[in-house]
């Protein structure tokens, strides 16, 4: 049976959560009601035309605009409107639950690591496109060949220190943005580990991984990442990486 990540409804650590969002109206009143009491949800509108700003803000969320299309730049919007001590990410079409994301946060805060992503585990057959597996599968295996880390996923589920993160001054505001954090992560030494975590089907259909075009794109961007030399490595997350 598979162990999934659980909620840890004893964690008393607070995070922002950066929702990015480009026409989920439909899925937004159940993600939001997910998100774990007293932190922030931070939807990013990237552009939606079905009213998905409106029904956020309506939901309490707070509401970022990013003009500028592209997951990478809906992701960094976020976490640069982001204020508490952790930043988590979350995909807001339904298919992730937000409130796992206690759990990630105290393994963090526990220093059990420093980047923790979610490992899909798909709770249905059609959760997961078939095409969609197979770049992930083969983006894994290209990210072990380029870090050494086995990875068995790079989904949107994450979290992470705001600081940590911004030290590492990502500049993908694309599709490569997710794999940029953890190829950028590892070059600097730090911690990267995954859980398992419940994969429902979306609500929607995927802007990204819907398609095989589009999952075409988003391994032609992962592949320009992974090209990219090794990261110069700031003094400030080395410390971080060997406290």
């Amino acid at each position: 049976m598979t162990d999934y990540a659980q909620a840890d409804p004893a964690a008393p650590v607070r995070a922002d959560i950066v929702l990015p969002c480009l026409d989920e109206a439909e899925a937004l009143p159940s993600v939001l009601a997910r998100v774990p009491e007293g932190w922030r949800a931070i939807v990013v509108d990237n552009g939606s035309t079905d009213g998905s700003a409106a029904i956020a803000r309506s939901l309490g969320a707070t509401v970022v605009h990013e003009p500028r299309r592209g997951f990478g730049s809906a992701c960094h919007a976020g976490l640069l409107a982001a204020e508490a001590e952790y930043v988590c990410f979350c995909d807001c079409d339904g298919s992730l639950d937000p409130g796992l994301l206690t759990g990630f946060v105290r393994r963090v805060a526990e220093g059990r690591c420093d980047l923790l992503l979610g490992r899909r585990r798909p709770t249905t057959r059609g959760a997961w496109p078939p095409h969609a597996r197979a770049g992930n599968f083969a983006l894994s295996r290209m990210v072990r060949r380029r870090t050494g880390l086995r990875l068995h996923d790079l989904g949107p589920m994450r979290a992470v220190r705001r600081e940590t993160l911004l030290a590492l001054g990502l500049t993908d505001r694309r599709s490569g943005y997710p794999l940029e954090m953890v190829v950028r992560a590892s070059d600097a030494g730090l911690r990267v580990a995954e859980t398992d975590v419940p994969y429902a089907p979306r609500t929607g259909r995927s802007k990204v991984t819907g398609t095989w075009r589009g999952t075409w794109h988003a391994v032609r961007d992962m592949r320009e990442v992974l090209r990219q030399p090794e990261y110069p490595t700031p003094r400030s997350i080395r410390a971080e990486a060997t406290r």
